[in-house]
């Protein structure tokens, strides 16, 4: 979206009178593409539905804390991946799991998803993506699947444009690294 439509809509959810319209519009504009983002992370449909709407649920009553400093999709992709980061740990928890086997679980889900229509390659790379650390896997998902600038990626995750850029340069070779192995 161009950020003269993303301040109109700002700008709208600032005003009680026009504010369920606007996030109506926010929901149209925003699903798809943070859908998609959460569903990287957590690999169920499922999940990330549930995601997906606890992230639009949590936005829509802490409005009043949006103020338009940052940019709206920036705040709605910083909420989702705090959803899907204690969706994770809370998963990992209850489990019992480490870190390592919730990414085994992660794959073996991929595997068996219906959902997934992606050749033998798209399975293959994201099978790799799933063996990435979780800070690694976001970064490497923002860049390479949302095209995402580093300076949006500093706002959401609270990082420096260089320490993200290491860390998709590392995402990156370890990508690289599986499919040389798996030639």
């Amino acid at each position: 979206m161009n950020s003269y439509k993303e301040q109109n809509i700002s700008a709208l959810l600032q005003d009680p009178k026009t504010q369920r319209e606007a996030f109506g519009e926010v929901v149209k504009i925003y699903s798809e593409q943070l859908y998609w983002q959460i569903r990287r992370l957590v690999i169920s449909h499922d999940d990330a539905n549930d995601l997906l709407q606890n992230t639009f649920i949590k936005a829509w009553s802490n409005l009043d804390y949006f103020r338009g400093d940052a940019k709206l999709s920036t705040w709605l992709y910083r909420i989702a991946l705090n959803e899907c980061l204690n969706f994770l740990n809370k998963r990992r928890a209850e489990q019992n799991l480490s870190i390592d086997d919730v990414d085994s679980t992660l794959v073996n889900k991929l595997e068996s998803d219906p959902y997934f229509d992606g050749d033998e390659t798209q399975k293959q790379l994201q099978q790799a993506v799933l063996r990435l650390p979780e800070k690694q896997r976001m970064i490497f998902n923002l860049k390479y699947f949302q095209e995402m600038k580093y300076e949006d990626m500093s706002e959401i995750l609270g990082t420096s444009v260089g320490a993200l850029k290491a860390s998709y340069h590392h995402a990156v070779k370890k990508i690289e690294d599986f499919f040389n192995q798996n030639d």
